[in-house]
């Protein structure tokens, strides 16, 4: 796939919420995810390789109280890269709820995802 199918695709599924399919059909397992530096530590932070990043997916869900709503944009492609506006309004275990806005961007290698890294207000 190029990057533009693949861009295409992650939207579909994660508006869907069909978030371990995209894992499966979209992710290199060696991709890395990049948080905010304020948040790149612990069980939520950083991760590397497929099998960590499932297991900070599973970490996230696991902080949710409830999920009130929510938006996935359209992507803008650039080359072996796009970006993707998202939004959530969730209440997080011990935290309440808040609105949460970030800039999702990936990278592309050999039909895959092989880079995303978040930018949001901290």
């Amino acid at each position: 796939m190029d990057t533009a199918s693949v861009a295409n695709r992650l939207v579909e599924l994660c508006r869907e919420g069909k978030f371990e399919q995209a894992y499966d059909e979209l992710f290199a397992k060696n991709a890395e995810n990049i948080e905010m530096p304020a948040m790149s530590e612990g069980p939520l932070g950083n991760a590397k390789g497929l099998d960590a990043i499932r297991a900070k997916g599973k970490a996230w869900g696991e902080a949710v109280e409830e999920m009130h709503g929510g938006s996935v944009g359209d992507p803008s492609v650039s080359g072996n890269w796009f970006s993707v506006p998202m939004s959530m309004d969730v209440t997080m275990k011990g935290q309440g709820r808040m609105n949460m806005e970030e800039m999702c961007v990936y990278q592309v290698q050999d039909g895959k995802i092989v880079r995303e890294q978040f930018f949001y207000d901290t």
